[in-house]
């Protein structure tokens, strides 16, 4: 068990009119159309003293271009996951073990020409599609699945 705590983050799970969520493709993982992994959910750490609720507003504006969203639920309590090894030698995986995340559900306000990857001058993004809810636990890295198979179960019934 490491030493080193999780690094706080929030997590956005964003409902277009239809009931389906923004996935986005890592854009370190190009190749990684058909694998799990490649495609996440927005999600990005929460400065010291600031409120989750604008953080996860923050981090939709920084990852895909837009805070276009009201927040609809928000998850009672705090998910985490530790780094896998072959993820030690990442910068931050050497000051912290892992992740402690609240998730939020949120309903997307804009329409498809507001998400805009290329808004900051770093993407992590390199795009994005509308997928069902259930499809999520599916496109995740293994050790952030546990925590997707509880985003559909938690907010699944906000899809229909």
């Amino acid at each position: 068990m490491s030493p080193l705590p999780y690094r706080p983050n929030v997590g956005a799970v964003l409902f277009n009119q239809a009931g389906l969520v923004l996935i986005a493709r890592r854009a370190d993982m190009p190749n990684a159309e058909g694998h799990a992994g490649g495609w996440q959910l927005p999600q990005g750490g929460v400065d010291e003293g600031e409120d989750l609720r604008v953080a996860v507003l923050r981090e939709l504006a920084e990852e895909i271009g837009t805070n276009k969203a009201e927040i609809i639920a928000e998850h009672p309590e705090w998910l985490t996951y530790d780094f896998p090894p072959e993820l030690q030698r990442m910068r931050m995986a050497q000051r912290y073990r892992g992740q402690r995340q609240r998730w939020f559900a949120l309903r997307f306000t804009g329409v498809d020409g507001d998400i805009k990857l290329d808004a900051d001058p770093h993407p992590e993004f390199d795009a994005w599609r509308w997928a069902r809810i259930e499809e999520l636990p599916g496109l995740a890295v293994s050790f952030k699945r546990g925590i997707y198979e509880e985003l559909v179960r938690a907010f699944g019934p906000l899809a229909r």
